[in-house]
Parts: structure tokens; C-alpha cells; sequence
């Protein structure tokens, strides 16, 4: 595998960031496109209107109109971190709002697997709803929304996937991805879109006169920190609109002012909610509240979400947190047999022939884990990897999750397979970096075969060859907690939106193994600087070079104990 480290660069001219910005964070932000003071606003008031978003209008009067109706609605969502947090969202809002008849549900993925589907759809026939949303899913469900229909529900379509050839039958759709939207931000998850119809749905109701001395008018900033989670842990561009809903979510946590259930999977994840950032919710919280989805059942993710009480939310984050040491043991099993299965697949090829995308299947691995495992793989061969598990035990049908690497758009190459082997797969969708798709197994090898070959229409001559990015090198008097604070303040960070990484030279002082697997150091900048604490997760004192000063990739980092702060650095390579 080829690698390639890179320094970002930073534009000479456009500088029109505040001039008493830290000297490291002005030339990180101007690395990421930042020029200007507007795009650090980080201000409810800065967010995009909502009402270029298509269809938010007819979406907002129909729900509104439930409301006032004593309709029951019911909310389905998706059975990831994104939807559980959407889902959550939209019953608290909607009953904050006056709303009596809300309930929810979300698909077992074992069971009806993604989305509003008519095996789900079906289920609710004794006594449907009179309205039914969808949340984070539904844009490619029109076999479930013409079901719903059938059965006598209204349906809205929330949603931020790409859609169809086809757009579903429903009532109303809003999606910032359908054709001829024009919201300018493209990156919302899918609670942002409903955080943004939460807010459509209430200036209704408040032109509606409503709201009034017996029935309150909420504040539905109170929600954000199931925004700032769902979009953190659905991996969506941090773009300026995004960056604002996690750091307006991030700043209720910090002030202890979050759902209980957040706040439990923070204690349960070791995280100080005092000083909580991206990383904990992408890192500690997001993995617990997945978890639910990928082995068993996201309702009780979503009831840990919910519940106002904090016995219960530590409870059931108690719960999660036990479902999630599970997960961590099946990834472990699946992606040790995994990343075998792949160097046996690259060490078969002839000389000079690469191949481009690895197919990867067990009949034993969980299909709640198979999108783990090909994104663990994928970062160790960085190339487009597909891990495959049975449908159920024993069943013909896989179940695929696709991850890819930066610069192959995934849901295109598997549309290009589609379309040169209609017969080969039963489903697909996704984004550019990971995808879902199901096929029968005896078809496994050609749909190898055919995404091979679409990975090489795609890619059109271009390399995978990893290329690791940096913010170059800091001078020794750089290396320090004044730095580490003051690129902390300078986020959220995250995709598209990435934490500094630095690349230097140090001389290492001390080194030792902590947590059975983590290689704890004293460093210090090669030619001289302070010793400063480093830590390189997953890594041991022989992946240091015998001798001389160790090339390092590293993020600055924020050491808190027992009331002090001190700098460390977190080494994210060792280059050799």
C-alpha cells in the first residue's frame, strides 16, 4: 500500500480572520478554507433559514395539523446513532409542542432490516397511524410508503440519503439532498433535518395561535444535544451549519444541562461532560447508543434518550454500555479473521496486478458488525472493502456493508454494478463512504468480480494511494498547553472538518506499556523543547525505531487530573 504524508497548505492571501486568533489556530483555520470572522460565529442566529428546504412547508402543516387534531402519530426511525437520536427528538419535541398520541418505532435490523419497509409497514395494520414519520430513512422506501399509504396514514419523509431514480409516494418529503432543494447546506444528519422541520412545525402552530398561558411555547435549543450527538456520530461534514448545532449541543452538555441519557453514557464512557468535545461523542457516546442497533434492538437506546429520570437513563446506559463491551469482542473475532482473509486475498495476485476492491465473507460473522470490520479493513489496506454476514443463520441472502476510501464514491461504483448485472444484488444505497447493499450468496463471486471492475470505471486511472495530511510542524515554543487550549476552543472538529495533526521529530525520553496495549512516552522536540507526555494508542515500544529521533504525526491534546491541565500529545503515527 502506498502512503504519502502531506502538509496542508495555507493560502498566502484572503486572511480576514480576527487578528487576536493564536498563531497555530489561525493557520489551521485558513488550512480549512476558514478566511473570514463570519465563518467562527458559532451562534444559533448564523444557521441557514429553514425555508429554502423543499417541501418543509407542506411537511410542517401536516404535522401541525395532527397536533392540533389529536392525531396519533408515529415516528419511525433508523436503527443507528442518527435516527435514535432523531426519533428521541421528534417525540419530545412534538409533545413538548402539545402533542398527545406520539409513539415510535424502529426496525430490527435482523428482522425487517432498513428503513420504512412493507414487512414494517405491515405490522401496523390493526391500528395505524393517522400519521407516520420517518426519520434519518424512507427517501428510498417506496415499497413501505405505498404500503403506509394503502393501510390509510399519511406519510412524511425526513430524511438526508441520496434518493432514487424515483422519489416515494409520500405526503410530503423533506430531504436536503432531493432534486431542486435548494438549502445550501448538503451535510445535514438526519436529526438535523428534523431538528430544522421541529422549528417549521412550531412557527406554525405559534401563527396558529396554539401557544398561550396554559400550554407553553418550548425552547427547542433545549434538544440540542441529541442534535450535536446524531450528527457527530452519523460521520457528516462538519460544514459551518453543522459545526454551530454540535457546538450549540456541546455547550449544554458542558453546562450539565443535557438528557439524562446523554449524560449517563458520558459517565459510562469515563468522559467528563465538564469539558465534552466531538471526539467524546463520536468515541464514547455514539459506539454505547450503536451498539443497541447493531445486536439487538435500538428501542432501548432511544428510551435511554427519552426517559427524563436519571436512575433509569444510568440504568439502561448501563445496559448499553454491557451491549457495547459485547460488540467490542465480535468486532475483535470478525476483524482479526477479516484482515486475514484480506492479506490472503492481496498475497494471491499476480505481480503487478492490484485489486482495487476486497469482498470479504464468514458465514459466522454478526451482520450487525460487518460495517466495523470493513472499515477497520479498509483503513489497514485503504481500499473499498465489503464484509458480508448471513441475512439470519443459515440463510441464502448476505447482508453487505460497504466502506470506502477518500476519493471512491462507493454508492456510485455499486450503481454502476447495478446497472452493468441488474440480477446481482436485491438493494443498495448509501453515501460516498459507506454503503449497504443484499444479494444472494451464490452470486457473491461475480458481484466480486463486477465491483472490481466498477472501482476501475470509477476511479479512471487513479491511485489508492493513502495520503496522510498534516498541519506540518510546530516550533518548540508552540509545543504546550497554550496551544492544546486554544485549538480546543477552535472546534468542533470532525469529517470534513478535521483536528489538527502535527509532524515533527522527537527524541524519546522515557517509554512504557500502559492498558495492556498503549505505549506511553516522555518526549521531547528533537533540538530541544520542554519533555511534554505523549501517548500512542494501540502501539508498543518495539514500533519505535531502535535508535535516533522518531518521526511522529500527533494531535495536541488536553490532559486533565485532579483539577490540573497539562499538555499531551496524542501520536496518531509513528513514521518509519
Amino acid at each position: 500500500m502506498k502512503r504519502r504524508i502531506r502538509n496542508r497548505d495555507v493560502p498566502a492571501t484572503g486572511d480576514a480572520l480576527p487578528g487576536q486568533l493564536h498563531p497555530v489556530v489561525r493557520r489551521v483555520l485558513l488550512a480549512r478554507g476558514i478566511t473570514g470572522s463570519d465563518e467562527l460565529e458559532l451562534g444559533l442566529r448564523a444557521m441557514h433559514p429553514p425555508g429554502r428546504l423543499a417541501g418543509i412547508d407542506r411537511a410542517a402543516a401536516l404535522i401541525a395539523d395532527a397536533v392540533q387534531q389529536d392525531r396519533s402519530i408515529l415516528v419511525v426511525g433508523d436503527f443507528d446513532a442518527d435516527g435514535a437520536t432523531g426519533t428521541a427528538l421528534a417525540v419530545l419535541a412534538l409533545e413538548a409542542m402539545g402533542a398527545r398520541r406520539v409513539s415510535f418505532r424502529v426496525p430490527n435490523r435482523f428482522e425487517f432490516g432498513y428503513g420504512l419497509t412493507a414487512g414494517l409497514v405491515g405490522t401496523l395494520a390493526d391500528a395505524p397511524p393517522d400519521l407516520l414519520v420517518t426519520v434519518d430513512s424512507g427517501i428510498n422506501c417506496n415499497a413501505g410508503v405505498e404500503a403506509a399509504r394503502q393501510l390509510g396514514c399519511q406519510v412524511l419523509v425526513t430524511d438526508h440519503h441520496l434518493p432514487g431514480e424515483t422519489l416515494p409516494p409520500a405526503d410530503a418529503i423533506v430531504n436536503p439532498n432531493q432534486p431542486n432543494d435548494r438549502f445550501p447546506s448538503k451535510a445535514l444528519a438526519g436529526v438535523g433535518v428534523m431538528f430544522y422541520l421541529l422549528g417549521a412545525v412550531r412557527s406554525v402552530l405559534r401563527e396558529r395561535d396554539w401557544f398561550g398561558p396554559r400550554r407553553r411555547e418550548p425552547h427547542l435549543a433545549q434538544f440540542l444535544d441529541l442534535v450535536a450527538l446524531g450528527t457527530v456520530a452519523d460521520l457528516v461534514p462538519l460544514d459551518h451549519n453543522n459545526r454551530i448545532l454540535v457546538a450549540q449541543g456541546l455547550e449544554r452538555i458542558r453546562r450539565g444541562l443535557a438528557r439524562p441519557g446523554i449524560m449517563a453514557l458520558l459517565r459510562h464512557g469515563n468522559r467528563d461532560y465538564r469539558f465534552a468535545s466531538a471526539s467524546d461523542l463520536g468515541f464514547a457516546v455514539g459506539p454505547r447508543l450503536n451498539a443497541a442497533g447493531r445486536l439487538e434492538d435500538m428501542a432501548a437506546g432511544i428510551r435511554c434518550l427519552l426517559t427524563a429520570d436519571a436512575d433509569e437513563a444510568d440504568r439502561l446506559a448501563a445496559e448499553l454500555d454491557a451491549l457495547n463491551r459485547r460488540r467490542k469482542g465480535l468486532q475483535e473475532e470478525m476483524q482479526e479473521a477479516a484482515l486475514a482473509q484480506a492479506r490472503a486475498l492481496i498475497d494471491t495476485l499476480e505481480p503487478n496486478v492490484e485489486r482495487r476492491a476486497l469482498c470479504l465473507f464468514d458465514p459466522g460473522w454478526h451482520q450487525g458488525i460487518v460495517g466495523l470490520v470493513a472499515s477497520r479493513v479498509k483503513d489497514a489496506v485503504h481500499r473499498p472493502v465489503v464484509a458480508f454476514a448471513p441475512e439470519e443463520a443459515g440463510a441464502s441472502v448476505l447482508k453487505g456493508s460497504a466502506r470506502s476510501v477518500r476519493g471512491l464514491h462507493i454508492r456510485d461504483a455499486l450503481a454502476l454494478v447495478d446497472a452493468r448485472h441488474p440480477e446481482l444484488m436485491q438493494a443498495f444505497g448509501g453515501h460516498a463512504m459507506a454503503a449497504g447493499l443484499s444479494l444472494e450468496a451464490a452470486r457473491l463471486p461475480a458481484f466480486e468480480r463486477a465491483l472490481d471492475d466498477a472501482v476501475r470505471t470509477v476511479l479512471d486511472g487513479a491511485e489508492l494511494a493513502e495520503t496522510l495530511w498534516t498541519d506540518g510542524s510546530l516550533a518548540a515554543g508552540e509545543l504546550g498547553l497554550e496551544t492544546s487550549l486554544a485549538l480546543e476552543r477552535a472546534g468542533p472538529w470532525g469529517q470534513r472538518f478535521p483536528e489538527p495533526v502535527f509532524d515533527d521529530h522527537f527524541d524519546v525520553l522515557e517509554r512504557r506499556v500502559v492498558g495492556g496495549s498503549h505505549l506511553k512516552m516522555v518526549v521531547e522536540r528533537h533540538g530541544g523543547g520542554d519533555a511534554l507526555d505523549a501517548i500512542a494508542f494501540n502501539r508498543l515500544p518495539d514500533d519505535l525505531p531502535p535508535a535516533g529521533p522518531v518521526r511522529m504525526l500527533y494531535r495536541m491534546g488536553v490532559n486533565r487530573w485532579r483539577g490540573r491541565e497539562s499538555c499531551q500529545l496524542m501520536v496518531e503515527e509513528i513514521v518509519t
